[in-house]
């Protein structure tokens, strides 16, 4: 994925994603979520686990959910969040084809080290 081929749209998707993650709750949300993948959790678990009051709670879920970061299903009166492993992937190839690829300037071994 070369940034020269990615419009402008979805550059600024991409930053809207960053964006949606770029508060400390919300990254919390985010590291919980794909801690718990594939099953997810109910939104109970979530406040149980990092002591967020409900209704902030919800405001940040909203935000991840509004740029696709997550997914949400009902499941009878409660709903399951689960991060959305595919957006999370296309975002972190963006950032990949920069830093690691084009021009180098990361090495592909230090990036495989951090994932280990």
């Amino acid at each position: 994925m070369k940034t020269a081929t990615l419009s402008n749209e979805r550059i600024a998707k991409f930053a809207d994603m960053f964006s949606a993650m770029g508060t400390v709750p919300r990254l919390r949300i985010m590291q919980l979520l794909l801690s718990a993948h594939p099953q997810g959790l109910v939104v109970g678990e979530i406040q149980d686990e990092l002591d967020i009051p409900n209704s902030t709670l919800s405001h940040h879920l909203d935000k991840l959910k509004t740029e696709d970061l997550v997914h949400a299903q009902r499941e009878s009166t409660f709903l399951r969040y689960t991060a959305n492993t595919d957006a999370l992937q296309e975002l972190l190839g963006f950032l990949y084809a920069e830093c690691c690829t084009r021009n180098q300037a990361v090495p592909q071994s230090k990036i495989i080290q951090l994932c280990k």
